[in-house]
């Protein structure tokens, strides 16, 4: 790779890839020792090519989500089967991978700034800015640097824009993936909430058994398929469907609290 390379959006790969290097060994101990990351779907990963995938996933934190995912993404393309085992998949890591984020949190300071250079796609809310609501017109830079991204490599995006449970998906997701056909991949994400506090950068609670599971690719008609239907398939996709929600009774609670409890205090930590 020659030293002075750029990506489509004017930043050094080499930069870009110390970035990753040294945020990756300093986080890669919240998903395997800490708290144990469970993953399905490795080779789904592999099977991908390498450019034109927009991955779709629900959303807990600001930040530890997105490291996950950059910890999954790497280890399962050196080779890993559903496991984060031997950090050294992270030396070479892929650079042409970007996450869709607000722009007001990835301005937010100096670490989400330098967060921002790993890839982020920084947008304008529509919707909500600086904690108040709003609603102003979609730019068409945001769009078209989503497009550039989705042309370069792999894109994250979290359709319900939200850390926020169960909200409606954002139709400009569904618009996205009409005008630049990519592969869809759904991701479903829990634990995080639990782990770690809303940016994602604080252990909140260690011993908690984080998952991500990723799906098939979404059969989608570009053509013929309307927004709306598009939106749905997103919502059972990511599991956020009102259907997925369920009112449980209060012994149902203090079950799955005790099963879950049963579970953490089973599970060892790996030793390497």
């Amino acid at each position: 790779m020659p030293l002075f390379k750029r990506n489509p959006f004017g930043h050094y790969l080499f930069i870009k890839k110390w970035i990753i290097r040294f945020f990756g060994v300093m986080s890669h101990g919240r998903y395997r020792n800490f708290n144990s990351l469970q993953i399905e779907g490795s080779q789904i990963l592999r099977d991908l090519p390498d450019k034109r995938v927009l991955f779709i996933s629900n959303h807990q934190t600001y930040f530890a989500d997105v490291a996950a995912m950059f910890h999954v993404f790497n280890a399962a393309l050196k080779g890993r089967d559903d496991t984060l085992k031997n950090i050294g998949y992270i030396w070479q890591p892929k650079l042409n991978f970007y996450f869709v984020a607000a722009g007001e949190t990835m301005r937010s300071g100096l670490l989400p700034k330098i967060f921002a250079y790993a890839g982020s796609i920084s947008i304008d809310r529509t919707w909500r800015s600086a904690g108040e609501n709003v609603n102003r017109q979609v730019k068409n830079s945001d769009i078209s640097n989503i497009g550039k991204a989705i042309d370069d490599g792999w894109v994250v995006t979290f359709p319900q824009g939200t850390t926020t449970p169960f909200k409606p998906i954002r139709r400009g997701t569904a618009h996205i993936i009409k005008t630049y056909k990519p592969i869809v991949v759904p991701i479903v994400i829990d634990g995080f909430r639990r782990s770690f506090d809303k940016k994602g950068l604080l252990i909140k609670r260690k011993n908690v058994l984080q998952s991500m599971v990723i799906k098939q690719p979404l059969e989608i008609d570009y053509e013929n398929e309307d927004i709306a239907e598009i939106v749905t398939k997103i919502e059972y996709a990511i599991e956020q469907h009102p259907s997925f929600l369920k009112v449980l009774s209060v012994k149902q609670i203090e079950d799955l609290k005790k099963e879950e409890a049963a579970l953490n205090k089973k599970r060892e930590f790996w030793s390497s």
